[in-house]
């Protein structure tokens, strides 16, 4: 079969989605060698390696060109007239490029725009809620990041239940206990310190989390807060100033992948006070790396982390506050967190998520 994939998010965003495509199709990689991909991407990107079956199509124009064509101006043109015939066609993120008849395939990450839209600047809310909704009618079949994911576009979408599934990320390799030593040298972090990661922006939660670390007796401990400025992040920087923690809350900006295991492994305690997710990768990274782990209780935070997590309710400051002292003092508790962290994260992997990837690719491919 010739597939065809939408490959930007893996070439331009480091993070996030991102870093979930590069993974994804690694993987896919390292299995399929009969299948032949044909990568799109746009004329700016810089590529890396892939599998002789995987081949990159610089399109003739840029990532914001390609956008403006493709979803702002709804351009006819199709992605078939830069590739040639396709068995099937992947956007892994959120919208579909115009086909010309190929089968589809759309993998929706959340449906945050729609649950929590003040999260939004209302430019991106404007496209989002016009560009995600389009694709979602015309793809032949959609990948959710989780069973919550795939209710919400049930319930808010109209998806039928047989037109989606469910197809989990997975932990690298790479995240297992290790020196913690490299993170701090390399971004100047304390001896000890709470993590928590993510982009900046309000839908992390992460002005409320600075506002419960204010409560706690810190004893030199510091809050670290990793991950690039998004959107409406001021209230984040607010929210240091106004509790006093100039001096006890560092922001070292994005990490690099191959020193997150580092920097989880250094941490006392990880926490992850989102109000809402798509899936939840950094905790079960977090717990792969033996970091004790405290999560917002915000779907799918428990079907994702299971036990091996302590919860609190995402808007209530003292819950969060009391969970990172318990979690911080209680020896037994932690112990626990670490052995149900291990086990738990054990359950995901790129191997079974690509896996399950090319048996849904080969499921749909013969049904043409």
């Amino acid at each position: 079969m010739l597939i065809g994939v939408d490959y930007t998010a893996a070439v331009r965003q480091k993070a996030g989605i991102g870093r979930y495509v590069r993974e994804l199709f690694k993987h896919l990689g390292k299995i399929d060698r009969q299948n032949l991909y044909i990568l799109l991407v746009p004329s700016d990107s810089t590529l890396h390696p892939l599998p002789a079956n995987f081949r990159y199509l610089r399109l003739p124009f840029s990532e914001r060109v390609m956008y403006i064509f493709w979803q702002r101006l709804r351009i006819p043109l199709p992605a078939e007239a830069f590739t040639g015939p396709l068995a099937l066609f992947h956007s892994p993120d959120f919208v579909l490029p115009p086909l010309a008849g190929t089968p589809s395939i759309l993998t929706i990450h959340d449906l945050s725009f729609l649950r929590v839209p003040g999260c939004f600047t209302q430019s991106l809310l404007n496209y989002l809620s016009k560009a995600v909704p389009r694709s979602v009618r015309r793809a032949n079949f959609i990948l959710a990041d989780s069973e919550n994911t795939r209710k919400d576009l049930m319930e808010l979408m109209g998806v039928q239940p047989g037109r989606v599934e469910v197809l989990y990320a997975g932990v690298g390799e790479s995240f297992k206990p290790s020196d913690g030593g490299r993170a701090r040298a390399r971004y100047g972090l304390p001896e000890r310190f709470i993590l928590s990661l993510g982009t900046l922006e309000p839908r992390k939660n992460f002005a409320r989390l600075i506002r419960a670390f204010a409560r706690l007796k810190r004893n030199g401990l510091k809050l670290v807060i990793a991950g690039r400025k998004g959107w409406l992040y001021e209230e984040i920087f607010k929210a240091v100033e106004e509790c006093g923690l100039e001096n006890d809350v560092i922001f070292p900006g994005y990490v690099e992948d191959e020193d997150l295991p580092s920097l989880y492994s250094a941490a006392e305690l990880f926490v992850y006070p989102s109000i809402y997710e798509g899936f939840g990768l950094p905790p079960l990274e977090a717990m792969a790396c033996g970091t004790p782990v405290v999560a917002s209780e915000a779907p799918p935070l428990p079907e994702v982390l299971g036990d091996a997590a302590l919860f609190f309710p995402p808007y209530d400051e003292e819950a969060l506050a009391s969970a990172m002292e318990k979690a911080l003092l209680d020896d037994g508790l932690r112990r626990k967190l670490r052995e149900k962290g291990f086990a738990r994260s054990a359950l995901f992997s790129w191997e079974k998520s690509a896996q399950k990837l090319l048996e849904i690719y080969s499921r749909l491919g013969k049904k043409r």
